[in-house]
């Protein structure tokens, strides 16, 4: 086997020589102490090497080892419950072999080899197949099934299927392909991270990913198959939004990316996770979850490839059939690995040292995302949703990472540290966050809610948009200088803020809200509202319906249980009731109080 010779060590970045017939992305065994590669640039007879381990005490002359195949992910039954690192190795394993720290050099295969499996064929001998049909099927675990595919470029005809307790290199099918060679499909695929796994169309998105928090699904909702962004400054709770929406979206598969984040944010998850109960199947939420966690002190290089190694998992997992979704905390950590290794390799740098090619690499990891029908002959759709959290230095939304990816995403979550501060979670900002999905999920709101939610949605907004003015002027002259009907919209924006945007996501009912509860939530407020402005053309004061007992009812309606939702139907004619018995006790109104007696 031929190998090259290191002429150069720059921290992750090594350049070699001597390794004629290699291509670009081919991952290669650095030194004796064999540590994984990826060929980044070729110039003449010169090799650039981006290390995705630990460099310390390589140097000059130590051998390089070609493996003449791309950065790749094993694909099969194992991956879920799995916990792996930016490349896809098992932590949990290497942790019984080599101890807490993974030394350099480590090696252990993503998927074991020792483990058999229940693999049941759904189709026969004889049978015709393309790329992407489903053969059979694992329980993979007690929720998900895995679903075996016939592999990308294979077609032809069934000569054998078995049945039976396989490992994942055994081989359950052979396929006569057109040519008349033999193909044998194995449970095990092997995809290249950095090429998006084939389909046969995309599809525009038609239904919300409904994720139980009320600012997200009733004001900037997410599609199944859509992007969506967290921008925000330390301490404003974007690792927390990730983990209640992995919890509680209801996506059949999650992969929760750790790119870069704190070892003890990381610790947490890991910790806790395992720990969860799954709201929807009553088991672990592990049983659909694949973990891969990187680290801010682990190598560099690693974190770069961390989040095309989730997505491609993601990928694999839409294929079957499956609504994947995918958490990348957070893209900021893997753009400064880009800009490291960008310096590294001397290249002209862009906007704030990042490299030129920024906006194209983020572009093109979002791009994956998407409502896609899947190859094969069955005709499933799928889809895969990607929410990446950004960390803005000092809350700067101007800076590259931010504004790109806001070029790419549909959705914006503008996390503001000011409302955590405040307590307010999530500590979403109303007034500079959006969705592009409102239009084209109107209609399923409208056939699966209320058609008069989406009226309700936009009256609300301009309740808040309408506060924001009108502080400016209590900030200037004071609250007595507004009218009535203008201290009913603050008393209402309040009232929206705290009972309906607010969510505890350690209380028990207000953590998970269902999207018909928001619906009638959101209705008793604006209900309030609409009837506190007919009466107080009659001489009706705010005192008098802040002071109304159904108001308390309202604050305590969020906490209201989903299977007591009736409750609603007598709140809101306590509303209608308690108003309208304001307008009898007001001097001059004694025809009223008899018609309405």
């Amino acid at each position: 086997m031929k190998t090259g010779k290191i002429i150069k060590v720059a921290g992750p970045v090594v350049v070699a020589e001597g390794l004629k017939g290699s291509k670009m992305y081919d991952v290669v065994k650095v030194s004796e102490q064999k540590l994984i590669g990826e060929i980044i640039e070729l110039a003449g007879e010169l090799v650039t090497i981006q290390v995705y381990e630990e460099t310390s005490g390589i140097g000059p002359g130590e051998p390089v080892f070609p493996t003449d195949m791309p950065l790749s992910v094993e694909l099969g039954p194992g991956l879920i419950t799995s916990i792996y690192d930016g490349i896809q190795r098992p932590l949990d394993i290497i942790r019984s072999t080599r101890g807490d720290y993974i030394t350099r050099g480590a090696e252990a295969a993503a998927l074991s080899r020792e483990k058999k499996w229940e693999f049941q064929p759904l189709l026969k001998t004889g049978d015709r197949v393309i790329a992407g049909d489903i053969i059979g099927t694992v329980q993979e675990s007690s929720v998900i099934q895995h679903k075996i595919m016939v592999p990308w470029g294979i077609q032809g005809e069934i000569v054998e299927i078995r049945q039976g307790k396989f490992t994942v290199t055994d081989t359950v099918a052979t396929i006569k392909k057109e040519d008349g060679s033999l193909a044998e499909i194995k449970m095990l695929q092997k995809w290249t991270v950095r090429r998006p796994r084939p389909f046969k169309e995309k599809l525009a998105p038609v239904e919300p990913l409904i994720t139980g928090q009320r600012v997200i699904d009733s004001f900037f909702p997410i599609a199944k198959g859509g992007t969506a962004c967290i921008p925000g400054p330390f301490g404003s709770g974007k690792t927390v939004i990730q983990h209640q929406l992995a919890k509680w979206c209801n996506a059949e598969i999650i992969v929760f990316v750790g790119c870069g984040e704190r070892g003890n944010e990381m610790t947490d998850v890991l910790l806790e996770f395992p720990e969860l109960i799954d709201p929807y199947s009553g088991k672990p939420l592990m049983e659909r979850v694949v973990l891969i966690a990187n680290t801010s002190n682990m190598p560099v290089a690693a974190r770069e490839a961390s989040v095309y190694t989730g997505i491609t998992i993601a990928e694999y997992y839409r294929d079957m059939g499956y609504n994947v979704a995918l958490m990348a905390d957070s893209t900021s950590r893997w753009a400064e690995a880009m800009r490291e290794i960008s310096g590294r390799l001397e290249e002209m740098p862009g906007e704030e040292g990042f490299p030129a090619y920024l906006g194209t690499r983020i572009s093109s990891f979002y791009e994956r995302a998407g409502r896609v029908r899947c190859l094969g002959n069955d005709d499933r759709e799928a889809t895969l949703s990607v929410i990446g959290s950004v960390s803005p230095p000092g809350g700067d939304l101007s800076e590259p990472v931010t504004q790109n990816t806001l070029r790419t995403v549909q959705v914006f979550w503008s996390l503001q540290d000011k409302l955590a501060y405040e307590r307010h979670f999530p500590a979403i900002d109303w007034l500079t966050s959006y969705s592009l999905y409102l239009s084209q999920l109107s209609e399923f709101f409208a056939r699966e809610v209320d058609r008069d939610f989406e009226e309700l949605r936009y009256k609300s907004m301009e309740i808040l948009q309408n506060e924001a003015e009108l502080e400016e002027i209590v900030r200037l002259v004071g609250i007595d200088a507004l009218s009535t009907h203008e201290r009913l919209v603050l008393e209402t924006a309040r009232s929206i803020r705290e009972d309906f945007l607010h969510q505890n996501a350690f209380d028990e009912v207000d953590t998970y809200t269902s999207i018909k509860k928001q619906h009638r939530l959101l209705k008793l407020i604006i209900l309030f509202h609409n009837c506190a402005e007919k009466v107080i053309t009659q001489g009706v004061t705010i005192e008098q319906l802040n002071s109304l007992p159904v108001k308390a009812k309202i604050v305590r309606a969020k906490f209201i249980k989903e299977s007591e939702i009736n409750k609603f139907d007598e709140i809101e004619k306590e509303i209608i009731s308690q108003i309208n018995s304001l307008t009898t006790t007001i001097p001059g109104e004694g025809e009223n109080t008899e018609e309405n007696d």
